[in-house]
């Protein structure tokens, strides 16, 4: 088993980005940063507005863990529809653009609780 979990680790990979002006550095597996530039494509962005947009969103987590955690909710949407129009709703859901919402998010939002991802 120890073989298997050796095989499959990842190599964490530091880049230097620009975000509004700021520099900073994101360390992230390879295949986050394969999956951020591939969810740019497919939204016909670059990889450099996705992140702005994504650290606009963020809350109290940092960058790293907000482009992986968008990253997996992109995924999972797609997951669900294969077509990807509920994937074009989570960019929207996490990067605050107008967006559909269900019953659940309104229940939960009218709690006090927050239903984004």
């Amino acid at each position: 088993m120890e073989g298997l979990l050796k095989s499959r680790r990842s190599a964490v990979i530091k880049r230097s980005l620009v975000v509004d002006g700021h520099k900073t550095s994101v360390s992230l597996e390879n295949e986050f940063w394969d999956a951020l530039n591939e969810i740019a494509m497919r939204e016909n962005t670059n990889r450099s507005r996705l992140v702005r947009r994504i650290d606009r969103d963020r809350k109290n987590i940092n960058l790293s863990s907000a482009i992986r955690v968008f990253v997996f909710g992109y995924y999972l949407a797609r997951s669900k529809d294969p077509a990807g129009t509920d994937a074009s709703k989570a960019i929207s859901k996490n990067l605050g653009e107008p967006r559909d919402i269900s019953a659940d998010d309104r229940v939960q939002k009218a709690n006090g609780k927050d239903a984004t991802i």
